[in-house]
């Protein structure tokens, strides 16, 4: 792959990228034909929603083209975010929360390529995203059910916090943090596809 190069995109940018960050998207994710259309629509129209959300943020990493993109928006200090978490919170999660340094990612997408340029592009694209805010944790809802997700996560040094209830919704979600600062060389046991995580409205 050639030199990787990451890029900050304000909100406005990122609505004109919305197509090619769509195809990034398709192109990430195993999936039919006939679920491509619903699920690159369903992509848009998240995008869309998370562009107007107070404090909205994107890094694109780019080498020929777009490989990769990372986004998402600051935490509330009020912990609301945090709300439905099953057992204690650690208090050090919510210190970094009641501080104002938390920054949840609610997208991390990569174009597959060699494992380990998908791990690193990864890793790159989330620590530059909260760097770019100051901020000291990252955090991350991911259904539970998303098994390859949640490898891919932990691989990168994103620790699981427990299984989170929203009385919004049936999906149970695993919420993971991520501590700025530590790091991990473990890599996925297979291809990390599809790496998605979602705030759930």
């Amino acid at each position: 792959m050639d030199a990787l190069r990451l890029r900050r995109v304000n909100r406005w940018q990122a609505q004109d990228l919305a197509e090619e960050l769509a195809d990034l998207y398709v192109n990430s994710r195993d999936m039919s034909a006939r679920g491509e259309y619903r699920s690159r629509q369903d992509f848009l129209n998240r995008l869309t929603g998370e562009n107007r959300r107070p404090g909205f943020a994107m890094v694109v990493a780019e080498t020929d083209g777009l490989v990769g993109c990372a986004f998402g928006f600051p935490v509330r200090s009020n912990g609301f975010w945090w709300l439905g978490v099953d057992g204690a919170l650690p208090r050090s999660i919510e210190q970094l929360t009641e501080s104002g340094s938390t920054f949840t990612l609610t997208d991390i997408l990569v174009r597959p390529h060699s494992q380990d340029q998908d791990h690193d592009v990864a890793c790159q694209l989330q620590e530059r995203l909260l760097t770019d805010h100051q901020a000291t944790l990252g955090a991350t809802l991911v259904d539970q059910a998303d098994q390859p997700t949640l490898a891919s996560l932990r691989s990168w040094g994103w620790l699981d916090i427990g299984e989170v209830w929203r009385p919004a919704g049936s999906t149970r979600f695993r919420a993971l943090a991520f501590p700025l600062g530590e790091r991990t060389t473990a890599r996925p046991e297979g291809p990390a596809r599809g790496v998605w995580t979602r705030w759930p409205g």
